[in-house]
């Protein structure tokens, strides 16, 4: 009888260690702490442990590097069927992917788990900059093209990147390869890169330049989106300064592809329950964030149409041969 006892408590415990094992999760922001992914990492981790959707709080690592493609090798080749792990994303993560960015990685490697918010685009210089308004950059680029350059949190043909060729394109510059752009690991590097003066313009989403625009360090010329953010009305959109451009970044979270379709679906229950918690509202309105919520395999369809769609405007823009 001990031994049956005994026995039996060392089931009962290992499987107590296995339960608390799979609600370890962690999620993987592919940058730098202060920017979009670290924010989304934080948020979304916050919030699952705030409602109860994990027992222990979310661990959140940074790893930076080649504008997201050390994470996704990451996940792809070490972690392929961690059940436990999330990595914030973005539009940036499939503009990436769609233009063979991380050197022969595609978006099926992985599985995208949803989305919550969409982080309308910005156009922003520093607070003393002598460009007030979109129009003032703007004639500055066709008056001398060289003259500007814009740092973003993307590589080179990101989705950062992508967002002033959209608006110089609308403006009837046709080179666009003439618009000079520097990509560096996050918002947070880009703000500091133009706030230092060692770049004219930052292009990037707006919870990565709340803080800034509350310090007073920058000034937002524009906003992507069809309508004024709320708590942001001052901010003008690029469309009522007649710039007919939308560019919203979504903030979701991928998996790995090798995980179950069990624990696909749990990730996605838990996601769409941070989007209809009180406490991802406030974070929404507090970071400039409008709704966005596709979770599940309707967000992993849209995804496969997005990252079409990105290859073909991004052969049309120039980006990619």
């Amino acid at each position: 009888m001990p031994n049956i006892t005994l026995k039996a408590l060392g089931l009962g415990a290992a499987l107590s260690l296995g339960a608390l094992a799979a609600n370890a999760a962690e999620c993987i922001a592919p940058a730098n702490p202060g920017g979009g992914w670290d924010f989304t990492c934080r948020q979304i981790g916050k919030i699952l442990y705030g409602i109860g959707q994990v027992d222990s709080p979310v661990q959140v690592t940074n790893m930076a590097g080649a504008g997201g493609g050390l994470a996704f090798t990451h996940v792809v080749n070490e972690r392929n069927d961690d059940p436990d792990l999330i990595v914030a994303a973005s539009s940036a993560t499939t503009t990436r992917l769609a233009q063979n960015a991380f050197g022969g990685a595609t978006a099926d490697q992985v599985r995208f788990v949803g989305a919550i918010g969409a982080d309308p685009g910005v156009i922003v210089v520093a607070a003393d900059s002598e460009y007030e308004t979109l129009d003032d950059l703007v004639n500055a680029i066709k008056e001398n093209p060289g003259k500007i350059t814009f740092a973003g949190g993307s590589a080179v043909g990101g989705f950062d990147h992508m967002k002033p060729l959209m608006i110089t394109k609308a403006a009837g510059i046709d080179d666009v390869r003439a618009i000079k752009y520097i990509g560096v690991d996050g918002g947070a590097d880009a703000i500091t890169q133009t706030v230092g003066g060692f770049t004219q313009a930052m292009t990037g989403d707006m919870s990565e330049i709340v803080g800034f625009i509350k310090s007073g360090e920058v000034r937002a010329l524009a906003v992507l989106t069809e309508e004024r953010v709320p708590g942001f009305e001052d901010i003008p959109t690029a469309m009522e300064q007649g710039y007919d451009v939308v560019a919203v970044n979504w903030r979701g979270l991928y998996v790995p592809k090798g995980i179950s379709d069990e624990d696909f679906s749990a990730w996605a229950e838990k996601l769409q329950a941070v989007a209809d918690s009180d406490e991802w509202k406030a974070a929404m309105e507090a970071n400039g964030l409008a709704p966005f919520t596709k979770v599940g395999d309707d967000f992993q369809n849209w995804i496969d149409q997005v990252v079409a769609d990105t290859e073909s405007m991004s052969r049309e823009l120039g980006v990619i041969q």
